[in-house]
């Protein structure tokens, strides 16, 4: 019987890990809307965005929260943006804020993009 809890308990600690892994925001633009998972735009008031963003200098440092980091090549992205000309072709908008403790979901009707 505790083996059986044991590994149920590992099981648990392994899905917990991989789920906030495959959570992680390493970002490509790219310069197509077509390559693109997500058409990005980026507004000029923090009030009128549905995420703000936080660009970080490190891969460890993303989360699904709006940490940001931006790497040089699409195969190491968990998410390929374009960032389009207009607020209306886009899929979501962000504005990038000066802290990583502003950086937050404003609308999360729209985190499912992320994911």
């Amino acid at each position: 019987m505790k083996l059986i809890i044991y590994k149920l308990l590992l099981l648990f600690f392994l899905c917990t890990a991989l789920t906030q892994y495959s959570y992680s925001q390493k970002i490509y633009s790219c310069d197509s809307k077509y390559d693109a998972d997500l058409k990005v735009y980026v507004v000029d008031s923090k009030y009128d965005a549905d995420l703000l963003v936080y660009r970080v200098d490190s891969k460890y440092d993303v989360n699904y929260n709006g940490l940001w980091y931006f790497v040089d090549s699409k195969y190491d992205a968990d998410k390929i943006v374009y960032f389009v000309d207009s607020k209306y072709d886009a899929d979501l908008l962000i504005y990038f804020v000066d802290s990583k403790y502003d950086a937050k979901w404003r609308k999360k009707s729209k985190k499912y993009l992320i994911y």
